[in-house]
């Protein structure tokens, strides 16, 4: 991260206005609000327990969560890199003093265990200058964060910001701390492998026979959402073609059970990464699949073409 990045975060963090406000039900100093049906009783308390210190501006609690000798965390939309544990404290140290009383950082959704686990968080605009919506990979071991790396939207945090703070394109970390940890076997492995290789071979039929007769399918950078087969698979027939991850390849995936997902990559091309989360039914069946991906990276005409695909004809 250059200085220049830093003042930049840093002077829009301040161009907000606190809102403050009383604990949530339950302690939280946050909207309580996270699905945890698809996780364990230990994940959802160990996140809760995270965002609650975070939110809180508590450094010591906050570092807390995070391993002492194997720390990596990544913002895979920036390219922002922290490659160790004292990396970790030292953004702490820069950025929570500077929060102002409204600010909060929240799960909305969590997906696994204590091994590996898929969060939807929210960031309200006080803390970086902007709204981030992430969906974030977790790696654990001993109870502690191992890898952390976040996927979001850059259109929903402001294209030109997000442009301006992305480090340069020769500086990116192509691996993303991906060969530090092992992905998660098992059905959410399964499911990820079989889905990503119907994107790759361009077969929307293949990839449909994925998904539960119910299935929700949504994509947070084109604010679409798919309720059913029949709908996904027509969407996909249009669509396919164009999705930035149909030509992706799985680099890890994280969960456990029936609630986890993947990180894709794509390299070569202008949306090189991303991260989806799945929900499956008992018979292994895809019940939900949310993916996200950076949509600053593709201009307004093409965006809007992928976004018009979601409409039936």
């Amino acid at each position: 991260m250059t200085q220049h990045q830093r003042e930049v975060m840093t002077q829009e963090a301040g161009t907000s206005e606190p809102a403050a406000g009383p604990d949530a039900p339950g302690g939280t100093p946050y909207p309580d609000i996270a699905d945890t049906s698809h996780a364990t009783a230990a994940a959802a308390a160990f996140f809760r327990s995270f965002f609650t210190a975070k939110t809180r501006k508590d450094i010591e609690a906050t570092h807390a969560h995070f391993h002492p000798g194997k720390t990596v965390y990544f913002d895979a939309t920036l390219g922002w890199a922290l490659p160790a544990n004292a990396d970790v404290r030292k953004m702490w140290e820069q950025y929570m003093p500077q929060w102002p009383a409204g600010a909060k950082s929240y799960p909305t959704r969590i997906l696994g265990d204590m091994t590996s686990a898929v969060v939807f968080t929210t960031d309200t605009p006080e803390l970086f200058g902007g709204e981030i919506r992430t969906i974030s990979i977790a790696d654990l071991e001993d109870g502690r964060i191992v890898r952390l790396v976040d996927y979001w939207d850059g259109r929903g945090f402001g294209a030109e910001l997000a442009g301006s703070l992305r480090v340069p394109a020769d500086s990116y970390p192509h691996d993303l701390g991906a060969s530090t940890v092992t992905s998660r076997p098992g059905p959410i492995a399964t499911a990820a492998a079989e889905l990503s290789a119907a994107f790759a071979a361009g077969d929307p039929d293949r990839a449909g026979q994925l998904f539960s007769y119910d299935a929700v399918f949504e994509d947070m950078a084109l604010r679409a959402q798919l309720r059913g087969q029949a709908a996904i698979v027509r969407y996909l027939r249009r669509s396919l073609p164009g999705l930035p991850y149909a030509r992706a390849s799985v680099r890890h995936v994280a969960g456990a059970g029936q609630g986890g997902g993947y990180e894709w990559r794509a390299d070569g091309q202008p949306v090189a990464v991303g991260a989806a989360a799945l929900e499956l039914s008992q018979d292994g069946t895809i019940t939900k699949f949310t993916i996200i991906w950076d949509g600053s990276l593709l201009d307004d005409r093409a965006i809007t073409a992928l976004a018009a695909d979601a409409v039936d004809r």
